[in-house]
């Protein structure tokens, strides 16, 4: 029997994982289960849009940390990727120029919740001392995901929620106030039409409940009666572990996916194409 360990530390994917099944969380956090089988067909193709959607937001990073544009233009180019080229030109030739000057790329930040740390790894984070707050993801799927769909998705509120409770020290040692931020959500294929969600005092107050009920929740749970599989049969399609369940073999599509699985979360250890190694450290 596995019980969730005292060092247990909380992120937006395991909060989801359990969220869509409970089970998924057990087999991959507490039980550290590793199943040889893919989580979207084809698996050459998946692997490959998630080894670009990682160099896209490599590539975002160093022009963040103040690489120069031919630089990483050459880079691109000499990548010959045809959707990375094309994310990136959409990048440049629609940048945000209303975000607060103060920008943290790939900041990570994390909040207690429960006796564990809830944490946070932002692509970025603009600030305004006094001002606005504003969490930039960057986001390279082939569809454009809904606002409702994306309201209801534990990147948000973990997200939202942490900045608020963690990120004074971005704030000149001020408490940033909820009603201060906005998480928005930017797509590499859809740049004109980025999402954009304000946050307030309530909503705040509901996500805390939240959280600290969910970790609650699987802190409570012990055996694997307590770690049912979803209902949502659809998932299992979409999932490493649907053979060890018995529901089914054969793994979903890329076209099919949808909303059903965030494809950009995947936890895969890939090299990116593009040479980093090569690019001498910023120092601040």
């Amino acid at each position: 029997m596995a019980t969730l360990p005292d060092d247990f530390r909380f992120s937006q994917g395991s909060l989801q994982d359990f969220v869509d099944c409970h089970r998924r969380f057990q087999l991959r956090y507490l039980l550290e289960v590793a199943w040889p089988a893919v989580e979207v067909e084809p698996a050459l193709d998946f692997e490959r849009h998630v080894r670009q959607g990682a160099a896209f937001h490599r590539l975002v990073h160093q022009h963040m940390l103040g690489l120069p544009v031919e630089r990483l233009s050459r880079m691109v180019d000499d990548a010959a990727d045809p959707d990375l080229s094309r994310w990136w030109r959409n990048y440049l030739e629609h940048p945000m120029d209303d975000l607060p000057p103060r920008r943290y790329p790939e900041v990570t930040l994390s909040a207690p919740v429960r006796g564990h740390r809830l944490v946070a790894k932002y692509d970025l984070v603009a600030v305004e001392p006094g001002g606005r707050a504003v969490i930039v993801d960057w986001k390279t799927a082939q569809r454009r995901t809904d606002r409702r769909t994306l309201l209801s998705r534990l990147q948000t509120t973990v997200y939202r929620y942490v900045l608020v409770q963690a990120g004074a020290h971005l704030n000149g040692g001020e408490a940033i106030a909820p009603e201060q931020v906005e998480m928005r959500y930017w797509f590499a294929d859809f740049p004109h039409d980025p999402e954009r969600l304000p946050y307030n005092a309530g909503r705040l107050e509901a996500d805390a409940a939240y959280l600290q009920a969910l970790v609650e929740d699987i802190k409570g749970r012990k055996g694997d009666a307590d770690f049912p599989l979803t209902e949502d049969e659809r998932r299992c399609r979409f999932c490493q572990y649907r053979s060890l369940c018995e529901r089914g073999v054969t793994a979903g599509t890329m076209d099919e996916a949808g909303d059903a699985v965030d494809l950009e979360a995947a936890d895969l250890d890939l090299d990116i194409d593009l040479d980093f190694d090569q690019i001498a450290e910023i120092e601040f």
